[in-house]
């Protein structure tokens, strides 16, 4: 069933334009509260935000919504994504949700859902809410309309619980570590939990002003990130994404680490205490070709699935693996939480170098990544560039080429009007060729 609201991640968009308006997050609570109402208890709804402007219109917009299907609602403030999954779960709330829209511009937003469990929603909850967001939603009586509060210990729990994700026989004294929180929803817990735990921290990112959450710093532009590593001599480089639940590692030389070097750091560890299930990980058809090479050398197994971190947990779930993740730094470690969370896969990175007294330049380059080629096209709705002729044919005929030498995706942005173009092999310049001739073929179409 086609999709009118929710994408790969939430609902997301430009604020203040269709789909993403107060109106709307108004109905968005209204619909996911009644949803999620069942039995006679009172309910609750957990909301967090990053710090975007107009995270403040739509927070309000939600708990109208929520408090007039009789719902309580739970503030929290600027929150990592990860966090308020666990605090749904934690305190027991019915359903939680995030005000984010990412690594995107300010300028956007989204809504992110989780049920009770700190689970994504299924896709049969999503449609299920989509189908009352367009209908008539029941209102409850005066006597019965929801409270609202603001908890001011939402930071301490979440710091406390990332640290119990550390091991207890170690800690951080004596390693330098920068931190780019990207001036987002993590600006305050991860700095703090690093530094309780021993590091000495440069934080970067953490002067948050409503518009500049992802502005030329976090995991999409670690550019300040790499400079500041080498000028203070830090031994590593964490950089988060504006809701954090993203983490791009930079090394002592100044070198980015993707995730999917971390992934495979992590994996590797585990393994060799016993501690990884599954016999591999699992990752999304965007990963290296040379993760995959890599594993198999360890005796590990790559599990690959569509794009999206929702898809990568329901894999790791009904096979029973426990690392998982994205090339782009979306780490799941489903011991310790229900989505990727940027500050607890740190953790695990920081304990593996402290275990190895190494620095982070040979623990976590653990392969040489094979030629990959990533390119995105944007075009404008409503045309539907993959499904013309032209572009068809060139996509099979790049296939055949690439055949037993590499590996092609083309594919949609859940998000955005946006196809991006993947090609990698063992000749770069094969690649490269291979993926300009299906964007022309998709900007001519387009």
């Amino acid at each position: 069933m086609a999709r009118k609201y929710f994408g790969t991640d939430g609902i997301r968009g430009a604020t203040n334009m269709s789909p993403m308006t107060a109106e709307m997050a108004m109905r968005v609570g209204m619909a996911a509260g009644a949803h999620f109402l069942r039995g006679d208890h009172r309910h609750r709804v957990v909301i967090g935000k990053d710090t975007r402007l107009s995270g403040y219109m739509l927070e309000n917009a939600m708990t109208a919504g929520f408090t007039s299907v009789g719902m309580d609602v739970v503030l929290v403030g600027p929150m990592p994504t990860p966090a308020v999954a666990m605090l749904t779960r934690s305190m027991r709330a019915d359903i939680g949700v995030m005000i984010s829209a990412s690594h995107n511009p300010f300028a956007d937003n989204g809504i992110k859902l989780f049920g009770p469990d700190g689970y994504k929603l299924s896709d049969a909850d999503e449609e299920a809410i989509e189908a009352l967001i367009d209908g008539q939603v029941p209102l409850v009586p005066s006597t019965e309309i929801g409270r609202a509060k603001r908890i001011e210990d939402a930071r301490g729990r979440y710091i406390h619980f990332a640290k119990s994700t550390f091991p207890d026989d170690l800690r951080l004294d004596g390693l330098k570590v920068v931190v780019d929180c990207a001036n987002g929803a993590a600006y305050q817990v991860a700095p703090s939990a690093l530094w309780e735990l021993g590091a000495e921290v440069v934080a970067l990112g953490v002067t948050p002003n409503g518009r500049n959450i992802n502005d030329g710093v976090g995991s999409t532009a670690p550019g300040v990130l790499q400079e500041t590593v080498v000028a203070t001599g830090a031994d590593i480089g964490i950089a988060l994404d504006g809701d954090a639940d993203r983490l791009i590692v930079v090394d002592e030389q100044g070198q980015v680490i993707d995730g999917d070097q971390l992934m495979a750091t992590i994996a590797t560890g585990w393994a060799r205490r016993g501690r990884l299930n599954g016999g591999g990980l699992v990752a999304t058809v965007m990963s290296n070709l040379g993760l995959e090479r890599y594993l198999g050398a360890q005796g590990l197994e790559l599990i690959r699935t569509k794009v999206g971190d929702r898809y990568v947990l329901e894999a790791m779930r009904s096979r029973g693996y426990n690392v998982g993740g994205e090339q782009s730094g979306h780490i799941i470690l489903s011991e310790y939480g229900t989505t990727g969370d940027g500050l607890v896969a740190a953790l695990q990175v920081l304990a593996e170098i402290v275990r190895s007294g190494a620095p982070a330049s040979r623990v976590l380059h653990r392969f040489d990544r094979v030629p990959q080629v990533l390119k995105n096209v944007r075009y404008e709705r409503p045309a539907k560039p993959l499904e013309a002729t032209s572009v068809i044919e060139t996509i099979a005929a790049a296939e055949l080429e690439l055949a037993g030498r590499g590996r092609l995706v083309i594919r949609p942005s859940g998000t955005e009007p946006v196809i991006r173009v993947m090609a990698e092999g063992d000749d770069a310049a094969q690649v490269e060729s291979v993926v300009d001739r299906i964007c022309d073929a998709v900007r001519a179409a387009a």
